[in-house]
């Protein structure tokens, strides 16, 4: 099978996406002029050009795209080619109404924007299979040709007639017989149950709650429906190209899609990251993106897009500040991608993203942003060498499953305040500021390799998962589970004891009283520290704790907060940061997982990648680093022995 490398060639890919159609063809010569003073060697193209290529249905226009692949081969720029089924033309909604999407309100999402498709349209798979099947055959054979890329953000829910049908056809395929559907959906409540397949809908909008798993079986379906439009084109241009990787972008942490399952079926798994620049945990929050990327890829990834400077949809979009682009893509590298691209080459005049920052800027090649991207395209060819291929060791494992978070994030939960992101993030960040490497594992995933798995929080565990948690800790490994974890199966149907016995039994747990939720802003206390978000009326078995800490007053005085059996540790609350690091970093200790580096500043981040040592400073003032032994800074050539300096947003790649 095809892999990034195949694409790279031992380089790290630098570039972005190329929206020509934008500009008059006399821009094109400029363009690359001034990729390749920039070290572009790397863009994706027409992403978004299907009225480009199919201005009318069945019409072909691809005169404009062979001149611009045969310019970017003659230059020594690889193309990635996307199929542009993301946005179709205005022509096959006008003519096809029943490929437009619906929302839960049943209102007609209409073209003008984007992601204007219904994945269960006929119609549209169509149209889509052929515009991929014409790309496919014309270039299959062309030079500047490295890599496929398949729509690009798949992201549409689809309420209407054409899903409905769809998802009566998936769930019997599920489940089989109506008897089997009403048993798993728990139809006897409020009497939904149903006597004929064609009774059920997708869960539009309703009086009141919507029943749950009903809600959860439709975000299966809607993420299936999707993958089996990418497998659908991935399929057309592997059959042309069975030497080039495939690839789609994930966004990241997105609800819509099980990336668990995604990145099986791609050869090269990518994402789209925009941290906000103005946010004290940007650099966390990536990477806890790169981490989970590099987990699902299995090894080298690649960052499809990025932002050079601002984006244009928060509501107040600032742009980086100076040596923030170059700080968060060596992260990226740091953690294991093997591509630094952008959306999108040149920043847009006209359209809805027309102040979405662009690597060549509105400033032009004297802009900030310009001389940055130069800078870094020189660094990351000074490095591609010595980084590409190479993997991240990691002895943490954290765990994350999207069928937990869907069933979890039910309308009809004991509270709004409990973010299963939010929760996910705030255990990686203990770890990151440890300085522990983490991946990130399906809980029915081989353990094994692991000194620590991490829960954070898992509301629905498969009996498959359970038994894996269990062989683990049997099998000598130190689990630390959060709160809110083994309440439900995979039909979201609340397990006896409100916990499965089984992890009971793990913790030392005789009896889970109740569930004592906080409100925003509130404490409980713990003995050495106070917990937020979540608190839980535990009653242990007697003499099974081999340590315990407890809460201190209110209802729950005396009960445990934390509890250990053995190496099964159970959180029931989330401790502030400093306490939840305190706790895992002492865990990791006790299960022999050592810092990347000890005695660092705060700020700094160390990752080790191959035989190299990636040290960032994400903070804008310069501070000291004791870095023992010898090493060669790759990036300016210099000999460090003992410590460096790392400027405002510095970064050092030290090679031994």
């Amino acid at each position: 099978m095809p892999q990034l490398r195949d694409a790279t060639r031992g380089r790290v890919l630098f570039g972005g996406d190329y929206n020509p159609e934008q500009w008059p063809e006399e821009t094109w010569p400029e363009d690359v002029r001034l990729m390749k003073d920039a070290g572009v060697n790397s863009v994706t193209l027409g992403v978004f050009s299907w009225a480009k290529l199919e201005p009318e249905p069945g019409a072909r226009e691809f005169g404009w795209l062979d001149r611009l692949m045969d310019l970017l081969h003659e230059s020594g720029i690889g193309v990635v080619l996307a199929t542009p089924t993301s946005s179709p033309p205005p022509w096959l909604g006008r003519l096809h109404p029943e490929t437009l999407p619906r929302d839960a309100d049943g209102r007609i999402e209409w073209w003008g924007g984007r992601q204007h498709f219904s994945h269960s349209s006929a119609v549209y798979r169509h149209h889509a299979a052929a515009i991929t099947e014409a790309l496919a055959a014309r270039y299959a054979g062309h030079p500047a040709l490295t890599m496929w890329h398949i729509n690009n953000e798949y992201c549409t829910f689809d309420y209407g007639d054409e899903a409905a049908i769809a998802f009566r056809r998936w769930l019997r395929e599920r489940y089989g017989t109506l008897d089997a559907l009403n048993s798993a959906w728990g139809t006897a409540f409020w009497s939904q149950g149903y006597d004929t397949w064609d009774g059920i809908l997708p869960p539009r909008h309703a009086h009141y709650l919507n029943n749950p798993t009903h809600v959860l079986d439709f975000r299966r379906f809607t993420s299936d429906m999707l993958l089996e439009c990418y497998t659908a084109e991935r399929d057309i241009v592997r059959r042309h190209t069975p030497h080039l990787p495939v690839t789609t972008n994930f966004m990241p942490l997105w609800v819509g899609q099980d990336a668990w399952r995604w990145a099986e079926e791609e050869d090269v798994v990518s994402v789209d990251l925009y941290p906000d620049p103005r946010d004290p945990l940007g650099a966390q929050s990536a990477a806890l993106v790169q981490d989970l990327t590099r987990s699902q890829a299995r090894g080298p990834w690649m960052l499809m897009e990025q932002a050079a400077g601002s984006v244009n949809w928060r509501g107040v979009n600032h742009p980086k500040p100076r040596g923030l682009n170059r700080l968060w893509s060596l992260q990226a590298v740091a953690r294991g991608a093997d591509a630094v691209c952008y959306f999108q080459w040149r920043q847009s005049r006209q359209g809805a993203e027309k102040f979405h920052s662009g690597m060549l800027s509105h400033a032009g090649e004297r802009g900030r942003t310009f001389q940055e991207v130069k800078q870094l395209g020189a660094e990351l060819a000074r490095i591609s060498g010595e980084v590409t291929g190479t993997r991240i060791p990691a002895d943490i494992a954290i765990l994350h499953d999207w069928n937990a978070w869907w069933a979890g994030a039910q309308d009809g939960r004991l509270s709004t305040e409990v973010d299963h992101p939010e929760v996910v993030r705030a255990w990686h960040r203990a770890l990151w500021e440890s300085h522990l490497t983490t991946d990130f594992a399906h809980p029915e995933h081989d353990l094994s390799a692991y000194e620590l798995v991490v829960v954070p929080q898992l509301y629905l565990l498969t009996d498959t998962a359970i038994d894996n948690l269990l062989a683990y800790v049997h099998g000598g490994g130190t689990l630390v589970c959060g709160f809110l974890t083994g309440i439900a199966d995979e039909d979201d149907r609340v397990r006896p004891g409100g916990m499965d016995a089984r992890l009971r039994e793990l913790f030392g747990i005789r009896t889970l009283h109740e569930w004592w939720p906080l409100e925003q802003g509130e404490t409980v206390e713990c003995e050495g520290f106070r917990g937020t978000l979540w608190s839980e009326e535990i009653e242990p078995e007697d003499g099974a704790a081999d340590e315990a800490i407890p809460y201190k007053g209110g209802e729950l005085e005396g009960l445990p907060a934390v509890l250990r059996k053995g190496r099964a540790w159970y959180v029931s609350t989330l401790p502030e940061p400093y306490a939840l690091r305190a706790l895992l970093a002492r865990v990791a200790a006790e299960a022999g997982v050592r810092p990347v580096l000890e005695g660092l500043p705060v700020g700094v981040e160390a990752v080790r990648r191959g035989e190299l040592l990636f040290l960032l400073n994400h903070g804008r003032e310069p501070v000291t680093v004791e870095v023992p032994g010898r090493h060669d800074d790759l990036l300016t050539g210099a000999s460090v022995e003992r410590e460096l300096t790392l400027g405002r947003y510095g970064v050092a790649v030290l090679r031994p």
